[in-house]
């Protein structure tokens, strides 16, 4: 074992006590937080259509994960434009098919308002958790990410 190696191990083992204990909770109040703060205008948290896209999806996969309060809010925000989808009966739309709208909605278009996208890709991310397949996988990584971190 190298030396680097040794260091690195040594400072995320330390992270722990310091950060103390933060939770999925945590984690997802954070990423509100920050969502919340960039569609502001903060001078710290610069976002744009694509950023903003991120983060929504960040925060609505960790609100899911949080459960209680946070899964009922974003679970509410994602049946808004799902409902508009699948009102315009073009067929049997399923859960991917509504994801890939979804996504379509979020980073394609050029918003001048930041806040159509963050609320389209919060509904996006509630969706992917439901829709399976590859739409999963990406829902599946960030909660891994989020219970080592939470764990910390």
């Amino acid at each position: 074992m190298s030396i680097s190696t040794l260091a690195a191990t040594d400072v995320v083992l330390a992270a722990g006590p310091v950060l103390g204990s933060i939770g999925i909770s945590g984690l997802t109040f954070s990423a509100g937080l920050l969502l919340f703060l960039g569609l502001r205008g903060s001078d710290r948290v610069k976002l744009d259509r694509d950023k903003a896209g991120g983060f929504g999806i960040g925060f609505s996969t960790l609100a899911i994960a949080a459960g209680d309060l946070w899964g009922d809010v974003v679970r509410g925000i994602s049946e808004v434009p799902t409902s508009l989808i699948r009102a315009f009966d073009m067929g049997n739309i399923g859960l991917g098919g509504i994801a890939l709208a979804l996504t379509i909605l979020t980073f394609f278009p050029k918003w001048k308002k930041l806040i159509w996208p963050a609320l389209l890709s919060i509904s996006a991310g509630v969706i992917y958790g439901q829709a399976g397949g590859i739409w999963g996988i990406g829902v599946g990584l960030v909660l891994k990410l989020a219970n080592i971190a939470g764990g910390l």
